[in-house]
């Protein structure tokens, strides 16, 4: 098959593109600079410098293709958050996502997969939720939520299997979120926010992959959660990280303090539970996670960072 995947050079892209052209489908990888294409074709892929927002370009690297993964994000990496940091996200989700599912119908593409976050149908009361349940919106993940209604209609218009992927917090050796509170960790300085017993649905950035070559690969229509085994007490997995790269036990900060210092919306991340499971992926696909906890993840994660000297 001919696939075509946004965002390829990132953490998630360029594993999707390893992956599929590792089982010998042609793989195409958008890529924005010569050091993208470097890293496209370093995968196995075919670099595509199609720019996301010119539909014309991209037509003419999206034609013939069977799959579209549209993995592109701009996720701002940074300790206090504001809205106005996913302004390029944002345009992404929204206007990118528009003109990508409109490339996929004219290409006539059997599928269209979509990346999202399982947080955007997260219970305020921090309960059980699921596929099923209803998106509660905020300003930082409503372009998120339009993208998936942008994905599933293109579907329902076109009879294209529209899948959308909603992942769990992403970590590993190479994502700069995992590096970010690793280096904090080791200084005694990413603390464990109110009492710690928030629960996250993590899922390691190479599952994730995983997930989206089921997807490209399987028939997949609507939406999926995308995580591992079991959710984790945030007090414990920070505990247990520190552990593990011999850092001393973090310090607790009172929620206001912490608030303070990071902004509301950071805070608001790390203190709010997000119980989740991806039992319908792993009922109806061959899916299930190589790391089924964040305890063997976060080994790999140390394995990677012993072998190439970081920390």
């Amino acid at each position: 098959m001919k696939i075509y995947v946004t965002g390829a050079t990132g953490v998630l892209g360029k594993r999707i593109v390893r992956e599929l052209s590792g089982l010998g489908h042609t793989v195409a990888g958008m890529a924005r600079s010569a050091k993208g294409e470097e890293t496209v074709g370093s995968m196995g892929g075919v670099p595509s410098r199609a720019d996301l927002f010119d539909k014309d370009a991209l037509l003419k690297d999206i034609e013939g293709s069977d799959v579209v993964i549209h993995a592109a994000t701009s996720i701002p990496v940074k300790k206090r958050l504001k809205p106005e940091d996913f302004r390029l996200n944002d345009r992404i989700r929204r206007e990118g996502t528009r003109i990508v599912a409109e490339c996929a119908i004219q290409a006539g593409a059997r599928r269209l997969v979509f990346q999202d976050v399982v947080w955007v149908a997260r219970p305020e009361d921090g309960s059980f939720y699921d596929e099923s349940s209803p998106v509660v919106p905020s300003p930082t993940l409503q372009s998120g939520i339009d993208g998936e209604g942008i994905v599933l209609g293109a579907g329902e218009k076109s009879g294209m299997v529209a899948t959308v992927l909603r992942c769990g917090f992403f970590y590993g050796s190479d994502t700069a979120h995992t590096r970010q509170m690793g280096a904090g960790l080791k200084k005694r300085a990413f603390p464990i926010i109110g009492d710690g017993e928030a629960l996250w649905s993590l899922i390691h950035i190479d599952d994730a992959a995983s997930a989206f070559v089921t997807a490209a690969l399987e028939d997949l229509p609507g939406i999926w959660h995308v995580v591992d085994d079991r959710p984790v007490k945030t007090g414990d997995f920070l505990n247990y990280f520190a552990g593990r790269i011999g850092a001393p036990q973090p310090y607790r900060f009172p929620v206001w303090l912490a608030r303070f210092l990071a902004g509301s919306y950071s805070v608001g991340f790390f203190t709010a539970s997000n119980n989740t499971s991806a039992a319908k992926l792993k009922r109806a696909s061959g899916w299930s996670p190589k790391y089924p906890t964040y305890r063997e993840g976060i080994q790999q994660v140390v394995r990677d960072w012993k072998a190439e000297g970081f920390l």
